[in-house]
């Protein structure tokens, strides 16, 4: 793969500032400078989830590198660093995605990193962080606390730090999944994607919009960790507590004075809690149904989607499947129930 960005950075305004970013144009660019790097991942029609009059598409984000989006904000952030920031390292914290798809980067540009997981990550995901090269440090029970040792690890040794979404070029890197939806689905009425800490929303909402301003960008989230849909409705960050949930991709806190913030305040126009049972449910139609393997947060958009389906009947809908990630003994759990 060629290392060097295709198009240059510009330089960030500081302190950064939403509404100086022209987003949409840097996700344009970022899809542009991710072609050697990522997958152009499909779109499958769902008769099932559809009807005579509804049309509803899968976008295979399960078929990833990596198995996960989080390859092209990852991927994006660490082609925008010097020469000289990327040799000093990288350090990064995550409940595993994150994790896999900055260590995929790194071992494809020959760089070095560090890895800090909640001590409760899936052991697949840690497994193949390993995998791909980097180191694994478990810390902390919530990703909050996970994010913090990451970032004092990074100013004490002075690697560079890659948030999973509080990062203007790793939310651009998310909406080039964005740019493919629109080249792939015509006068899409609404899109479903599951909200986390609001990279992948941000950049692909913001992005469609810029295109359709009348689309409906949908937030979906579990009933069990909805701190994003909780903090978005009060408009700043809340520090709630966190239950156990199939959606560990999306689950945890969000970190203080996230941008991300305000671009789904401004961007998402609905939010839709979803409870571990329809979660499970929408996962066996999906693996069952359509032959696709996925984790608990693709299962939160198609969940969500599934609840509110008589909504969108005549519509052109779009449910992003963010990932295949999902360990073994969970998967026979969510089968065997």
């Amino acid at each position: 793969m060629d290392a060097a960005p295709i198009l240059p950075f510009p330089e960030l305004p500081e302190p950064f500032d939403l509404q100086s970013f022209d987003l949409p144009r840097a996700v344009e660019e970022a899809a542009v400078r991710l072609r050697p790097w990522v997958h152009r991942t499909p779109v499958e029609r769902s008769h099932r989830l559809g009807d005579a009059t509804t049309e509803v598409f899968l976008k295979l984000e399960n078929h990833q590198r990596t198995g996960s989006f989080k390859l092209r904000g990852a991927t994006h952030k660490l082609l925008s660093l010097s020469p000289q920031e990327r040799a000093r390292g990288a350090v990064a914290a995550s409940s595993g995605n994150h994790g896999m798809a900055m260590a995929y980067a790194l071992s494809q540009m020959r760089g070095d990193g560090v890895v800090f997981v909640p001590e409760d990550a899936s052991v697949a995901k840690v497994e193949a962080i390993r995998a791909y090269g980097c180191e694994v440090k478990q810390e902390g029970a919530d990703c909050v606390l996970t994010e913090a040792a990451a970032r004092r690890h990074a100013a004490a040794t002075g690697a560079v730090y890659v948030s999973p979404y509080n990062d203007p070029w790793v939310v651009a890197g998310q909406g080039s999944l964005g740019v493919e939806l629109a080249e792939q689905i015509e006068d899409l009425d609404a899109v479903f994607i599951a909200l986390g800490g609001g990279g992948l929303i941000s950049g692909v909402g913001g992005y469609l919009r810029s295109l359709r301003p009348d689309i409906e960008i949908v937030a979906c989230s579990p009933e069990n960790s909805c701190v994003m849909h909780r903090s978005a409705q009060q408009g700043r960050i809340l520090d709630l507590p966190s239950l156990p949930t199939l959606s560990d991709g999306t689950a945890g806190g969000v970190e203080e004075g996230s941008i991300t913030l305000g671009w789904v305040c401004q961007t998402v126009d609905r939010y839709i809690l979803v409870s571990e049972e329809e979660i499970r449910r929408a996962m066996v139609e999906i693996i069952g149904r359509h032959h696709q393997l996925i984790e608990g947060a693709a299962g939160v958009a198609v969940a969500a989607f599934q609840k509110e389906q008589a909504r969108y009947r005549g519509k052109r809908v779009a449910i992003v499947l963010c990932g295949a990630n999902i360990a073994l003994g969970t998967l026979r759990q969510v089968l065997a129930a």
